[in-house]
């Protein structure tokens, strides 16, 4: 055993002191940092990369959180009650464009939205004419993507009938249930339904495959669809080098999940609500990325540009500016 003399512990205090110019900026253990994700795919490579340490020297004690609706998070955010959170790429450019001081530090997934159903022959927009639809979080990413591609498949916009549901969960209930034709999902909920069908001896397929439709018009093959934003104050709090060290982070995190799925997922089973095995299963359909916010810059306007189209109060009337892209 190692004992510390108050001399030895002074002394030591003052090494770290000066070493800690040219480290990362750190949060004092007693500020406990909470980073906030939705309960979906990317939300698990934070929750492993704070289960495991990564963020040990950035953000000391961190602990990870998942936001219950699109709403909640928002006002959260503005209220300032959620400082570093998981959301939909185009929630954070519309945050910015309203006056809030928010940047976004990456993009973690490319995509992963799904419609599923227990009929295997709805594979087009076109064959869910007169079909009800289930789909979560009303006025938010998948209600934004749907409307888009019915308008670009040259459908009214009543062509397929929308039944709004409050979550996932309940959206997964009413297609399990036969109240809907199909679901509108994000991952892992769309790997989960398909497998508790089984469970239940029944078939639910992945039909439409959302990131495809996109493509098919856009002409880009991803969907930019969420990333981490953090609020001024945060950037702040844990410094240009914190900032930078919550990416390295974040993206060695992903290496790890990747190459031991399950293992990884584990730390993520509790607050995202499934069991590890269907988070892991979800990752190939989930086009996990750690793409630093400049980088992925070009996709994101491109992705914001075709959501204003048709309404541009949806990224807050504007491109947001260079400030918003905070690496």
């Amino acid at each position: 055993m190692v004992v510390l003399t108050r001399r030895k512990t002074l002394a030591g205090l003052s090494v770290m002191a000066l070493s800690g110019l040219g480290a990362p900026s750190i949060v004092r253990a007693r500020d406990v940092l909470t980073i906030y994700g939705p309960p979906a795919a990317p939300s698990a490579v934070l929750a492993h990369a704070i289960k495991t340490g990564l963020l040990a020297d950035v953000m000391p004690g961190a602990v990870f959180k998942a936001w219950k609706s699109p709403d909640e998070m928002r006002a959260a955010v503005a209220s300032g009650n959620m400082g570093a959170v998981v959301m939909p790429s185009y929630g954070a450019a519309n945050l910015r464009n309203r006056g809030l001081d928010i940047g976004l530090l990456n993009i973690l997934s490319n995509g992963l939205l799904y419609i599923v159903s227990k009929d295997e022959t709805l594979t087009t927009l076109e064959r869910l004419r007169g079909k009800s639809l289930a789909l979560p979080f009303r006025n938010d990413m998948p209600d934004l993507v749907i409307g888009r591609l019915v308008q670009e498949a040259g459908m009214e916009p009543s062509a397929i009938r929308l039944e709004y549901a409050a979550t996932p969960p309940e959206a997964v209930q009413l297609l399990l249930t036969g109240r809907v034709d199909a679901a509108l999902l994000s991952e892992p909920a769309a790997t989960g339904v398909i497998l508790k069908a089984k469970s239940l001896f029944m078939d639910v397929h992945r039909v439409i495959d959302v990131q495809q439709e996109w493509a098919k018009f856009s002409g880009k093959p991803a969907i930019p669809q969420a990333g981490l934003a953090l609020t001024r104050e945060m950037c702040d709090r844990i410094g240009p080098s914190g900032v930078e060290g919550l990416q390295l982070a974040l993206e060695k995190a992903l290496e790890q999940v990747l190459a031991d799925p399950l293992t990884a997922t584990a730390s993520a089973s509790e607050a995202l609500g499934f069991p590890p095995e269907i988070i892991a299963a979800s990752f190939p359909t989930s086009h996990l990325v750690a793409s630093r916010a400049r980088a992925a810059r070009p996709d994101l306007e491109h992705f914001y540009e075709i959501l204003a189209q048709t309404n541009p109060a949806i990224i807050g009337g504007r491109l947001p500016d260079d400030g918003f892209y905070l690496l």
